[in-house]
């Protein structure tokens, strides 16, 4: 008994440090990197850009592949984020983390609302519904000139751009920080008894009802979470890119976001977020093709859609505590296959 305790007991503290590990040296090495010069300010910028659309990544992936919803409207509550901050930031003197909070706050609020009379349609209808929406917000947006600039946009007060001495390095620390910090709480929440019986209700609607789940009840809650993953992400581009237009929240933003999560794998948030960096890096890539970037780039996932339809990781997360039990296992097999060859020498 004893001993199976701390078995048990190591092994659960294994699997806390190994992520923990991961997650550190993620955030912290690629800064240190960005901070001494070795990874210089474009390619920085870069990196730090696939943090934001990470992050939508996984806010689409909680409605699209968690909650079983589509929804093209996600775009919609990243403009709302980013809106919120600026204006909390310039015109109520808000600390930046506070108002980046507040702004998810306000983001999921919204999506409280808009999922009440939604939420009760499915497929192809609530994907129209929440399509409307995103475009109701950007016309919106637009014709509040006097609060959001209009079509002009709005500047941030403050910008971390890469001209400025530690801009980088903080703006790096502050969204891929952040997106690790979502990826957690996500990943503790789908262990949860509440993200299981998301997932239930995910896999088979009727028979989550007939087991007394509250379809309605999950569903809302699955879209709000989405909503306010959506506003912090929105919260952090505003600072980071320094201006925000209506246009943040247009149908294309919506179905970019989406493309990460199909490429990723319906359900798989590492997958999504995978993805979300490689096709940001592709996208600069293949920058120096001009207008043929925009044929090749759909060629490419055009040409994963037809081998990889699953998308890259399917349904499964990326376990780094596999990876570090498979090390041992992948040298002794490498040390068996140079056995032979010694003998024969």
């Amino acid at each position: 008994m004893t001993g199976g305790g701390i078995t048990m007991k190591n092994k659960i503290l294994r699997n806390m440090l190994i992520p923990g590990a991961v997650a550190v040296l993620v955030v912290v090495v690629p800064a240190l990197l960005i901070k001494a010069g070795v990874i210089d300010g474009y390619t920085a910028q870069i990196i730090t850009l696939g943090g934001v659309n990470a992050i939508m990544a996984v806010s689409v992936n909680v409605v699209c592949g968690i909650t079983g919803q589509l929804s093209l409207g996600q775009a919609g509550f990243e403009a709302l984020g980013a809106y919120a901050t600026i204006l909390l930031c310039s015109g109520l003197h808000l600390p930046l983390p506070l108002g980046i909070v507040l702004s998810g706050l306000i983001a999921a609020l919204f999506g409280l609302l808009i999922g009440f009379p939604t939420l009760k349609l499915q497929g192809d209808y609530l994907a129209i519904v929440t399509l409307a929406f995103g475009e109701i917000i950007r016309v919106v947006l637009v014709n509040l000139k006097g609060l959001t600039g209009g079509p002009n946009g709005m500047q941030f007060p403050t910008v971390f751009t890469i001209s400025l001495d530690w801009g980088a390095f903080i703006s790096y620390l502050a969204i891929v920080g952040t997106l690790v910090l979502i990826i957690v709480l996500l990943q503790n929440f789908l262990r949860s008894t509440y993200g299981r019986v998301i997932l239930a209700v995910r896999e088979d609607e009727i028979a989550a009802n007939s087991n007394g789940i509250s379809v309605f009840r999950y569903k809302m809650t699955g879209f709000v979470i989405a909503s306010f993953i959506a506003g912090i992400g929105g919260a952090l581009y505003a600072p980071f890119i320094g201006f925000v237009k209506p246009d943040l929240a247009s149908f294309n933003n919506s179905i970019n976001d989406l493309i990460f999560v199909v490429l990723g794998g319906m359900g798989s948030v590492t997958g999504s977020v995978l993805a979300a960096f490689v096709l940001t890096v592709l996208q600069e890539a293949l920058r120096f093709l001009k207008d043929y970037r925009l044929l090749i780039y759909p060629v490419i996932l055009i040409l994963v859609m037809i081998f990889r339809p699953q998308g890259l990781l399917g349904t499964k997360e990326l376990s780094f505590v596999r990876c570090w039990d498979g090390i041992p296992a992948l040298c002794r097999k490498l040390l068996r296959g140079k056995a032979p060859e010694t003998e024969a020498e």
